[in-house]
């Protein structure tokens, strides 16, 4: 533990001198207004993520852990890449009692346009009626949907690593679902606002960003380790985050979801309350190239798309910051010209002084004895992805200055 925090401590030093005037600050403190707390990125789903029991005619419970906290909500579902319809015959938002139960005194019925029920066309989304329901930051909601005519493409986030639960028929109210057939998915839930005083800053990124090596039903993604941290420093407490991460995830071409390019408007820009960004995107672009060549063709195209969010960023009024990318050495990524893509992309984000700031997560994981690898101790076994002690080592060098008022 002492090497440990010794360790953390050059890294915050580091990274904060690497920073890009971190210390500017708004000059006022927003009034209450709507704020993303908690979103998922929307994809098609694929055939091996698709529900293991009927959707139509059942009853779907998800849980979901807020950032920040707030005495009003709204979520919004979604069917954006649904082949058909959805009917949403009732839907109840209660805190969650772990598993599949609810605290059934704090459930309360979710509404639309005044009614009950919705229909969602393809393409669409929709947001429930404002509500008053108290929420705590870094708790857990329960969103229960009983569920009507549902199409055979659904819109969902595959890489919950957070148990769902669906049970035939009405069971919208029920205290606890212990017995319905559970899967690790997301469904139709892509975002739940709060009302509030402060920002939000959105985590857009891969599958190192949407958790892959973390715990299920832990909430320890390095996004969530950085929402602890912000909400227990009185300078950050009014600071949301938002994971915009999804499992294969590229920048230049589609591939699971859509390209971070293609989906910055949706997944960051128009988030509600959002002020900054962290990019953290890339590995799977030139994890992909088979040649030397092609790799270092997307680092060029790489940097190129960087600056394209950047100017995107800047003209919405948003400061964002640059993530170095991580070693994949020893993993079925590593490839002729793949470090050499991987280090032009790093010392273009690191000096080119176009981010806001730079969060250096290269230098947090890589193993000072062989540096285009993991930490041993960071490493989930895959040589790609981190573990939970990674995430946690990601979190812990970010200077939260970037996000004080």
């Amino acid at each position: 533990m002492k090497l440990r925090y010794a360790h953390r401590l050059v890294l915050a030093f580091t990274l904060a001198a690497s920073a890009c005037t971190p210390h500017v600050r708004p000059a006022t403190t927003p009034a209450p207004h709507w704020l993303g707390t908690w979103t998922s990125s929307q994809q098609l789903v694929e055939p091996r993520n698709m529900p293991p029991a009927p959707l139509a005619n059942s009853t779907l419970r998800q849980v979901i852990h807020v950032s920040l906290g707030g005495p009003r909500i709204r979520v919004t579902l979604s069917n954006l890449f649904g082949d058909g319809p959805i009917a949403i015959g009732a839907a109840r938002i209660a805190r969650s009692a772990g598993g599949g139960a609810i605290e059934p005194a704090s459930e309360r019925a979710l509404t639309f346009g005044g009614a009950d029920s919705v229909t969602i066309a393809a393409g669409q989304s929709v947001t429930t009626d404002p509500l008053d329901f108290p929420v705590s930051p870094l708790s857990s909601l329960a969103l229960t949907l009983r569920i009507g005519v549902a199409p055979s493409a659904l819109t969902g986030h595959p890489g919950s690593r957070t148990t769902s639960y669906i049970k035939a028929g009405d069971w919208v109210s029920a205290p606890d679902l212990a017995d319905a057939t559970t899967t690790e998915h997301w469904y139709l839930v892509a975002g739940l606002d709060v009302v509030a005083e402060g920002s939000a800053v959105v985590t857009l990124g891969n599958s190192i960003t949407d958790g892959h090596g973390a715990g299920t039903n832990r909430d320890d993604r390095w996004p969530d380790n950085l929402a602890r941290r912000l909400q227990a420093d009185p300078r950050t407490r009014q600071v949301a985050v938002l994971n915009a991460g999804i499992g294969g995830n590229r920048i230049l071409a589609d591939g699971l979801g859509p390209a971070a390019l293609s989906r910055l408007t949706r997944d960051v820009l128009d988030q509600s309350g959002v002020r900054w960004v962290i990019v953290l995107e890339g590995v799977n672009d030139i994890g992909g190239t088979r040649s030397a060549a092609a790799a270092d063709s997307v680092a060029t195209g790489l940097i190129a798309a960087y600056g394209r969010m950047i100017a995107a960023a800047h003209a919405r009024g948003l400061r964002i910051y640059g993530a170095t990318i991580l070693p994949f050495g020893g993993s079925f990524y590593d490839g002729p010209g793949h470090e050499e893509a991987r280090q032009r992309v790093n010392k273009w984000i690191r000096t080119g002084g176009a981010f806001n700031a730079v969060i250096d997560f290269d230098a947090v994981v890589r193993d000072p004895a062989d540096p285009h690898r993991l930490r041993p101790n960071a490493d989930s076994g895959d040589h790609l992805h981190p573990g939970e002690e990674g995430y946690r080592m990601m979190a812990d060098a970010i200077d939260l200055r970037l996000f004080a008022r």
